[in-house]
Order: structure tokens, then sequence, then C-alpha cells
């Protein structure tokens, strides 16, 4: 029996668009910012960043030695916000609804200078911050570990004391699920194009939305 439903955020219920971010640090002089970003896992600097291994500054001086100039730290911020797209406003109703049937939790890869500037904005759009819609949170940055890791799902059913086969993860990568599978978790894919809440109909039981 599912009892506890654990989100991926980049994909599942935020938009994201990889290419905005490549063409932007393109812009600030970055010869071959394909090289770092991945759809699904960084390299170099930005997975430093989102394993935790590098802090903001660090991040920064990284990608000024990659660019070979001296781009500000705002810049450099702003070209990696492009990442983000948004969250549709009945992706968070849709949660909302969830979270009166189930315990809802979020795993995700990312990192604090998108955490507490774009995420933080966009799910504040609807008036509420992000614990509102989730029992807790796990971020790469702050466990020290990526997923496919397994070392974060542990963190996750360490955390928060859930068990893996009452939990149903949902993520647009299948090299995550399949190492959350390992671990006992069900799954559910994500891809790209569709709507988590749909998808979760044929697994759980659905509320009405708000």
């Amino acid at each position: 029996m599912i009892r506890n439903l654990l989100f991926d955020l980049g994909g599942v219920i935020m938009d994201i668009r990889r290419e905005n971010c490549v063409e932007a640090f393109r812009a600030l002089g970055m010869t071959d910012p394909d090289r770092w970003l991945g759809e699904y896992r960084q390299s170099g600097p930005f997975a430093d960043i989102e394993d935790g291994t590098a802090t903001p500054a660090m991040f920064h001086d990284s990608l000024r030695s990659i660019i070979g100039s001296d781009v500000s730290d705002e810049a450099i911020d702003a070209a990696f916000g492009k990442f983000l797209v948004g969250i549709p406003r009945h992706r968070l109703e849709e949660l909302e609804a969830l979270h009166c049937h189930y315990a809802i939790y979020m795993l995700s890869n990312t990192n604090p200078i998108m955490w507490h500037d774009g995420i933080a904005r966009n799910f504040r759009q609807s008036g509420h911050d992000v614990d509102y819609y989730f029992d807790g949170v796990v971020r790469s940055y702050e466990a020290g570990v990526m997923k496919p890791d397994m070392k974060i799902f542990r963190t996750v059913i360490d955390r928060f004391g859930i068990k893996p086969e009452e939990t149903l993860f949902v993520d647009d990568s299948q090299a995550n699920l399949d190492a959350a599978a390992i671990m006992g978790f069900c799954t559910l894919l994500v891809p790209p194009g569709t709507e988590f809440y749909e998808l979760l109909s044929s697994r759980i039981s659905l509320p009405d939305t708000l």
C-alpha cells in the first residue's frame, strides 16, 4: 500500500530547459557548456555545487576560470537560473490536493543558488513556501551526494523514517528510478511532455484537485 509520495523536482514538478542554460553560458563566453550541463546530472563545477563539494563562491571562481574573463557572480547566477522555466500553478494545486491524503517528500539534485532564488520564488507564487507542500525535502547539496547514487535514497529513508515499499518515487530519469528500485522503492517514470498527476492515476487513488 502506497502511503508516501517522493517527488523529483526538475522535469516532474518544475519545467526545465537545459538548452536555455547552455545558450546563456555560451553568451557569457563559455565555449563548451554542453560538456558540463547534462539532462539529468551535471559534471565539473556544476556537479560540485550540486553535491556540496563547492560553495557558491568556489563555483563562481571555477566558472570564471573556465570562461576566461572576470564575469560577475550575478551574471553567472542569472545564466545558471535559465535552466528553470517555472512551475505551472496547477501542479502546485495538485500537490496540495495529494498532501491531504499522502505524506509527500521531495528528493532533488539541486544547488543553493537555484534553491534560494528561482526555485523558492516559483513555489511562493501561490502564497506558500516549499515546506507547505512537502513533509520533508532532501537536497543533494546538503546530503553531499546526488541521484542516482543509492546513498541519497538511504538518506531519505533514515531522515524521514519511511518504508521504501510504501513509497512511490516519481522521477523523469530512468537511472534514478532504477537505483531507487534496488532500495525497494516503488517507482513511476514521468516522460517529457507528460503530467505526473495523470500518470499517478494508474498507481494510487487520486483526490479531486482543489
